[in-house]
């Protein structure tokens, strides 16, 4: 009888004591809590300051990082609608990580972030070099998809031959080649890591936001503005990411099997550029009967109304200045040839791409091969006559463009890949201010056509002149041994012809202070053995 009564009565006195110790769920969950923020703390204090990593390539070794591959990038950008003002940007990546990261560096510079997530947590961030150095709650472990997302704005002023964006006449564009994408979004700035590429361009509604891949969207918002979608359907190096904002217009038609041919070209040029469009599909008829189907899901000339001196093959949207077909002067055969090259590249180059910056004369051995194939079928020169002027001209190109041809034992200096006109070059690229007076460099004399002879002669005369010489009229074919004309690593105006020519970029790089070469990987115009022209990159 007296156990229900002893049941009812509680627990003992004892048993009330272990109770009254128990940690309450509350109480229980602030420790833990208390546990997980001591435990990366610690974490954090053992990790070393910030710093830039790199993977380590010759050319550029801070640029890449290593311990991840990214999967995809989703770049969101808003334009306001005038070319000197940063764009806010939104940049989402998913990697896989190779290697346990405790941080994870992604290159970013020109641009102000404001907000890092990891896996949807805040993360700590710092700026190191040209690396945004990300700290997440937790590290990430080998093996592990991860995602981060950046908020950051994007700037498109600077010096204009610093690469990444490209101001033009009516809004922008992009020129990242070499080392220039993480100028304009964070990324894994390297191109032995490809990956897929979604773009979301919001801009004023009387602006074309046009970027790599098909279009998946267009939609027209309250507030007086579009969204642009493109999505990329095969991986991309970051180099040839490719976003033009301006008031253009877009020229469908069809090229081989039903392959989507799009032109971007200023409104305003549309039918006076139209002659040179409408000869893409006979382009890639040409190419596909040399080196077999064309790799990508579209393809088309984005025409820039800007002064840059050079094309670039942004993967199925190759860039050209406006000034290429619209300058008086130039062959026929050799426009026809430079579109060649820089389609060419889209097999050599942007399918297939380069694991470090020192092989990228395969991209340029390639296409210009067959630029020069092209050109001869077309009434250009011959490929023999071609080379021939290269190989004459290589000593005065490797005086102007470096490496220096021998150095002292004890010099710093890096070496090139190789010798001759088709070498690559470790040195980084620096030059003088246009027009700035300096000590007159190592000089050859220059033959009668107007290419520079090889023996060593007195300095030439100051006379400003081109390289080499156009007649009164234009572009004399006649003028050179090539047929054609040399536009950049031309004196500037008004500059004695031994005088450094116009500004070129600094890049990062160890070799010797002036150490001189074109400018950077993505203006290296002409791979040496080129015919003087425009830079075909």
């Amino acid at each position: 009888m007296p156990l229900p009564t002893r049941l009812s009565a509680g627990p003992s006195p004892r048993a009330r004591g272990r109770a009254s110790r128990r940690p309450s769920p509350r109480a229980r969950a602030l420790r833990s809590a208390v546990l997980v923020a001591l435990s990366a703390g610690l974490v954090a204090a053992a990790l070393p300051a910030p710093a830039p990593l790199g993977i380590g390539d010759r050319l550029f070794p801070h640029l890449g990082n290593p311990g991840y591959d990214v999967l995809t990038y989703d770049i969101g950008l808003t334009y306001t609608g005038r070319n000197t003002e940063p764009l806010a940007g939104v940049t989402r990546i998913q990697a896989l990580a190779t290697d346990d990261l405790p941080r994870i560096n992604l290159d970013f510079t020109h641009g102000t972030v404001s907000a890092v997530t990891v896996d949807g947590a805040p993360a700590d961030w710092a700026s190191s070099g040209e690396d945004l150095v990300i700290t997440p709650d937790r590290p990430v472990g080998r093996g592990e998809a991860v995602e981060i997302a950046v908020t950051h704005t994007s700037d498109p002023t600077g010096p204009a031959d610093s690469g990444g964006w490209v101001r033009t006449g009516d809004g922008l564009a992009m020129a990242n080649q070499a080392d220039a994408a993480h100028r304009v979004f964070p990324s894994n700035d390297h191109p032995s890591d490809k990956a897929f590429f979604t773009f979301r361009i919001t801009a004023p509604d009387r602006f074309t936001a046009v970027a790599n891949g098909l279009r998946e969207d267009r939609r027209r918002r309250a507030d007086g503005t579009t969204t642009w979608t493109y999505r990329t359907a095969h991986p991309m190096a970051t180099e040839l990411a490719q976003v033009s904002i301006g008031e253009s217009a877009v020229v469908h038609r069809e090229g081989p099997h039903a392959l989507p041919v799009r032109d971007v070209v200023p409104a305003a040029d549309r039918e006076l550029l139209e002659p040179w469009l409408r000869r893409t599909p006979g382009h890639l008829e040409w190419m596909e009967s040399r080196v077999g189907p064309y790799p990508f899901e579209n393809y088309g000339v984005l025409v820039a109304d800007a002064d840059t001196g050079f094309e670039l093959e942004t993967q199925t949207l190759s860039l050209f200045e406006r000034g290429l077909f619209t300058e008086p002067g130039y062959p026929e055969w050799y426009v026809d040839s430079i579109m060649v090259h820089e389609l060419a590249h889209q097999w050599f180059g942007d399918s297939v791409a380069p694991r470090t910056w020192s092989d990228l004369w395969l991209n340029e051995g390639h296409a210009t091969w067959y630029e020069a194939m092209y050109a001869e079928e077309r009434g250009g020169p011959t490929l023999e006559r071609r080379m021939k002027a290269a190989y004459t001209a290589s000593d005065q190109w490797r005086r102007d463009g470096g490496p220096p041809a021998a150095r002292s034992p004890r010099s710093p200096a890096r070496r090139s890949a190789s010798s001759g006109p088709w070498s690559t070059t470790a040195a980084p690229w620096r030059s003088t201010r246009c027009g700035t007076r300096s000590a007159p460099r190592p000089s050859t004399g220059w033959s009668a056509a107007g290419w520079p002879t090889t023996a060593t002669a007195p300095p030439r005369p100051p006379t400003s002149r081109p390289w080499p010489p156009r007649s009164p009229g234009g572009t004399s074919p006649a003028s050179s041994p090539t047929g054609c004309t040399r536009r950049r690593h031309r004196p500037c105006p008004g500059t004695p012809t031994g005088a450094p020519g116009r500004r070129r970029r600094e890049n990062r790089g160890d070799g010797p202070a002036g150490a001189v070469t074109p400018s950077s990987g993505r203006r290296r115009g002409r791979a040496a053995g080129i015919l003087p022209g425009r830079h075909a990159l």
